[in-house]
């Protein structure tokens, strides 16, 4: 296989990393060594490493499939009438990339690899139609799964129980070497866009691990984050979060700026730079480079599609390109969120007031809204319904995307990207459920409301055009409020227990106090104020008018304190966008200082973390200027990174909200649509 899968990548590391200076060079205390090693065993008791055997397993799988393509590649050699010598020489090239190359692979993960052949191999017929047949004649592999119009073209099957996500790239060489460096720009010469985007999941994954201080405190520390990640529902490129890539590098910049940390310190600090980032900021591991063979990198000041990324997460190998341009407002949204939930726990966790496993809570996403969109996928057989389901999922963002686009971004839109079963359907079934609220700080028009019934039309057209439809392919969306939701999506088969219900009395004095429980946090927190008559008056109103809609149940409730069929209200509050750490200027080699402490050593309560067990003052100074310095880098939008992103903004006209001049978003609508919410509802 490819020389990407041996060699001491550590020892090519260079001394600087990154493209600003590192916030802190500080290294761990004994409370920190002690974190780790807590956080490791918590890893290691979850079950997030593989054993001995499959690791065994997966390379002789890695060897098996080595020696199909090149067998391929010599079949296909001399059927087009080459020499014997030539027939000899001819060679294919197996590397891989993603969670297994990096090394932060689990149980039961796929493979991520790549097929590099000679210039006359192609991808379309060779590869997806000759190379398809030998492999779907092989008992070995089940679920064979071709996608030849993906942004990358992929294969996707099982060989002997391992799945496989196998790309192809055909590169300018009569004859592939053993020994092919993919990671020199000379193998990008003279082919196109799909084949760089195939090259660029090897070159990308090789650059990562050149670029971090510490590779075994990277994986550690990413194999937290991932699982992190994917417990709070945030951990899918797909659907308009993360991917396992674009985590690797947000945990590798983090890496960067702090390259004597062990994975307990690098885990807070994920935290707490990324509940500070100022977004679209682009993060980088390295500068964007520009090359001869002219292929287009990621530059807003020069391409206009790039100034529409609202989190930019910039691959370090040429081409450099945006690998979250999936994110949309709202899943920034949802992911900015997280991020500052988690940044309270570690907060809590270096306090010693809480443990690792708090962080790892699961979100209970269906008690987080009042309203969501029920995706149900059906097709005739569990073949059919795998090929199908992969495409409705691919398509899911676009009704993230239309949703935001036709309420001007007024209503929010929360995928999840896990996905359920009803056992007790007799057709083959999956279903997908996505969280709807109001724009949070948004102004509200009394009566105003939202029908994104032409807007779910509009997907459902766009998702049956799939290429490969069959009978009885089917795609159903319905809207459903918290208390339809079915009972096969909760783990037990039944709800989880709710306070009880209060009286008929209760709920009417409350309906215009509550905090709306679709606010998207997990915590709900309810403000009680006073009311005036005139407060009851209107909620009298809004009682009768609901009372006599001819169906309230196809309805949102559209103002502050209205009521829906099941006496919730809303009460929409605005996002701050501050700074949590005092911000300070520092010249070269002065001193760093709080500017409200002085040289005062702060308590446990101003710094953060606790001084227990043997953390001295020095330690406590390190950490209070590690704050200061994270927020000046926040401050200042990342020094060098914000350079490239210039002056550029979201297409806020795209989602009718105006800029302030400090780069937020004002809740002033540009325009008052007149927007209703009528969807068919269904238990």
């Amino acid at each position: 296989m490819g020389s990407s899968e041996g060699g001491n990548v550590t020892n090519q590391a260079p001394r600087h990393y990154g493209v600003t200076k590192p916030i802190s060079t500080a290294g761990p205390s004994d409370v920190d060594l002690q974190r780790s090693v807590e956080l490791e065993k918590f890893l290691v008791d979850v079950g997030l490493y593989e054993s001995k055997e499959e690791a065994v397993k997966r390379e002789e799988v890695l060897g098996q499939i080595d020696q199909i393509v090149k067998e391929w590649v010599k079949q296909l050699t001399r059927q087009r009438g080459y020499t014997d010598q030539m027939v000899e020489e001819a060679n294919a090239v197996i590397f891989t990339f993603g969670s297994y190359r990096l090394g932060v692979h689990g149980p039961g993960a796929d493979i991520d690899t790549l097929c590099v052949g000679p210039s006359y191999v192609n991808r379309e017929e060779d590869f997806f139609i000759v190379l398809h047949d030998i492999l779907a004649e092989m008992e070995e592999v089940t679920e064979l799964q071709p996608v030849p119009d993906a942004h990358v073209p992929v294969m996707k099957f099982k060989f002997s129980g391992i799945s496989i996500d196998l790309l192809y790239a055909s590169v300018s060489l009569l004859v592939v070497p053993e020994d092919l460096d993919i990671s020199q720009g000379s193998v990008l010469f003279n082919v196109d866009e799909p084949t760089v985007r195939s090259l660029n999941g090897c070159r990308v994954a090789d650059q990562i691990l050149r670029l971090v201080p510490n590779v075994e405190n990277f994986r550690t520390t990413l194999r937290c984050l991932k699982l992190w990640a994917k417990r709070r529902g945030v951990y899918s490129n797909v659907t308009g979060f993360l991917g396992g890539v674009n985590w690797a590098l947000l945990v590798a910049r983090v890496c960067q700026l702090y390259p004597n940390a062990v994975p307990s310190m690098l885990v807070s600090r994920f935290f707490r730079v990324f509940t500070q980032w100022r977004w679209p900021n682009p993060v980088m591991l390295c500068a964007i480079e520009e090359d001869e063979l002219g292929f287009p990198v990621w530059d807003p000041r020069k391409n206009p599609r790039d100034r529409t990324h609202h989190m930019p997460i910039i691959t370090p190998a040429y081409p450099c390109m945006n690998s979250s341009y999936n994110v949309s407002t709202s899943t920034l949204r949802v992911m900015i969120e997280q991020f500052q939930n988690g940044n309270k726990i570690c907060e809590e966790i270096e306090l010693n007031r809480t443990n690792w496993s708090a962080l790892f809570e699961p979100y209970h996403f269906f008690e987080s809204y009042k309203n969501y969109l029920q995706v149900d996928i059906i097709a005739a057989d569990s073949d059919d319904l795998r090929v199908w389901k992969g495409w409705v999922e691919s398509r899911l963002r676009q009704l993230t995307l239309k949703i935001e686009r036709d309420t001007f971004g007024m209503l929010q839109c929360h995928p999840y990207p896990n996905e359920y079963v009803d056992t007790s359907k007799q057709c083959v079934h999956c279903a997908f459920f996505m969280g709807l609220q109001r724009k949070q700080g948004a102004k509200v028009q009394e009566g105003q409301q939202f029908d994104i019934r032409g807007t779910v039309d509009e997907f459902r057209n766009s998702v049956n055009m799939y290429m490969y439809w069959k009978p009885g392919m089917e795609i159903y969306v319905s809207h459903v409020r918290r208390r339809q939701i079915p009972s096969f999506v909760f783990p037990e088969g039944f709800k989880r227990p709710r306070p009880s219900k209060p009286t008929n009395q209760q709920k009417s004095d409350r309906i215009e106090n509550e905090v709306d429980e679709c606010d998207g946090r997990s915590s709900e927190r309810q403000f009680k104020r006073k009311k005036s008559p005139d407060e009851d008056i209107g909620r009298q109103r809004l009682e009768k008018r609901l009372s006599s809609s001819p169906d309230p149940e196809k309805h949102f409730p559209s103002e502050p304190g209205s009521g829906g069929s099941d006496g919730a209200s809303i009460k929409v509050e605005r996002s701050p966008n501050t700074l949590q750490y005092p911000v300070t200027k520092v010249d070269e080699g002065s001193k760093l200082t709080s500017p409200d402490s002085g040289n005062k050593i702060p308590s446990d309560s101003d710094t953060g973390f606790s001084c227990e067990r043997g953390c001295t003052d020095e330690l406590v100074q390190s950490r209070i200027q590690e704050k200061v310095l994270e927020a000046a880098l926040a401050e200042s939008n990342h020094g060098v990174e914000s350079d490239l992103a210039g002056d550029f903004q979201p297409n806020a006209s795209a989602l009718g909200v105006v800029l302030t001049d400090r780069g937020g978003v004002s809740s002033e609508p540009v325009q008052k649509p007149v927007m209703r919410l009528s969807l068919t509802s269904t238990a």
